[in-house]
């Protein structure tokens, strides 16, 4: 035990105050939770576009599974960066919140940044810039909603849901356009498997950080002290 008083500083040099100085701080660990949920999320990502679609590869054409297995799978791949480091970046400036909210906030921004994102590479290099009219707003607005921390949820709900319409009616403008099954397939996929994904990053928003970052006034529960085995805690007799 330390003879230190409680309130008393740690002596310079002393090993306490090392210990104290390499211990990374609460909201840094929270961030890098976040990013290594940010990595599952991505991950069930994947594994969910690959299972989505793939009935097609028994019924009717292999085509459709393919084409939009590889689209999905391309669409993880390059948003797994710009992923990172919002989950860095939200995790450090937010506190847990139960995991019941977060799993359903997960999944709902999940779907809408699905839908959002593959439309905007759709309409990239399809050469339909005139989306882009409407869907660089929705992403605004779906950035808007996970980083106004200082609002309230419905309010950050709205600004989802606006975000979704949005998206929604420029992928009707396009299908009006062009009528590209693929498309839009793979844009209904997408979005299913980013709620999915978005569902499995919610519960990791919720729990990381550990007790350190429960708010003040949380229902939120500690996770209680491991108990000693009774050799051990006897001595070993």
């Amino acid at each position: 035990m330390s003879g230190r008083r409680p309130g008393e500083e740690p002596a310079p040099g002393s090993a306490e105050r090392e210990s104290a100085e390499r211990e990374i701080r609460p909201r840094y660990r929270r961030a890098f939770g976040c990013v290594t949920w940010v990595n599952m999320a991505v991950l069930v990502f994947l594994a969910a576009a690959f299972l989505l679609p793939l009935p097609f590869r028994y019924v009717g054409s292999g085509d459709v599974f393919s084409e939009v297995q590889l689209r999905l799978a391309l669409l993880g791949l390059v948003l797994i960066v710009p992923g990172m480091a919002l989950g860095a970046f939200l995790g450090a400036r937010t506190y847990r919140v139960p995991r019941p909210l977060g799993a359903r906030a997960g999944t709902a921004v999940g779907a809408a940044a699905g839908l959002v994102s593959y439309l905007l590479f759709f309409a990239l290099f399809e050469d339909l810039y005139l989306l882009l009219v409407a869907l660089v707003p929705a992403a605004a607005l779906l950035l808007y909603a996970l980083f106004a921390t200082g609002q309230g949820l419905p309010r950050r709900l709205r600004m989802v849901l606006i975000s979704v319409a949005l998206a929604v009616l420029s992928g009707a403008v396009a299908l009006v356009v062009n009528f590209d099954l693929l498309g839009l397939l793979g844009a209904l996929f997408c979005a299913a498997a980013a709620a999915i994904g978005g569902c499995v990053g919610g519960i990791g928003y919720a729990r990381a950080g550990g007790d350190e970052m429960i708010p003040p006034g949380s229902t939120i529960r500690q996770k209680e002290p491991r108990r000693e085995p009774r050799g051990r805690a006897d001595g070993g007799g």
